[in-house]
């Protein structure tokens, strides 16, 4: 049996994670039988200085680049489609911080849940629309993933777990690690950003074979 690590580096209000993880996703389904894969996820915030609220993304994007945001939601939202997922990215006007749906997502680890669980909380985000930052959608998500309601509102409230979160991410960022999303297969290759599919499989032999 052949076995796998790969390393996920994303953050759930970041659309190019999306993309990526989909991405990754279809490269795996077409493995060989036998073969055992481990993804674990880790944190990384996009922007750790988006306030409590959240911010309207449109006038963030304006205001960094100084273009329309739909000309840079277009490409975005194209690849997502080549990958399989309906993205309309005018939908979710507000991005929010990431600290809680990160913590939850690292302590959903030891539960065997952390990936399905990550990709629950981006699709509800970008597919649904949902303010991922409130306490009670991401309670709710994560309790289809293993956690009681109260253990995932425990953990999200609690300032050493928090903490822990926020020292991880800041880990990520001075390890080199510039945007996401980010992969290392096997602990050995890395991969940046959203690419084709057949990068990824190119990524995942050159692991298996190592």
């Amino acid at each position: 049996m052949s076995q796998l690590k790969i390393d996920v580096f994303t953050d759930v209000v970041c659309p190019w994670c999306l993309v990526g993880v989909a991405r990754l996703h279809a490269a795996l389904s077409n493995l060989p039988a036998g073969t055992e894969v481990d993804v674990e996820n880790h944190p990384f915030y996009l922007d750790p200085n988006t306030p409590e609220d959240g911010v309207v993304v449109a006038d963030m994007l304006r205001q960094r680049y100084g273009r329309e945001p739909r000309e840079m939601w277009a490409r975005v939202e194209g690849e997502a489609r080549s990958a399989g997922i309906d993205l309309d990215l005018s939908q979710q006007p507000r991005m929010f911080p990431t600290a809680k749906a990160h913590t939850l997502t690292r302590l959903a680890r030891t539960l065997g849940t952390q990936h399905a669980l990550a990709n629950a909380i981006a699709d509800a985000y970008f597919l649904s629309h949902q303010d991922i930052n409130r306490d009670e959608v991401l309670a709710e998500l994560a309790a289809a993933h293993g956690f009681s309601r109260e253990d995932a509102l425990a953990a999200m409230r609690d300032p050493e777990e928090l903490a822990e979160t926020e020292a991880l991410a800041v880990a990520a960022a001075k390890s080199g690690i510039q945007g996401v999303p980010f992969f290392i297969f096997g602990g050995k290759f890395a991969l940046s950003g959203a690419q084709p599919q057949a990068v990824f499989t190119q990524a995942i032999q050159q692991a298996l074979a190592a």
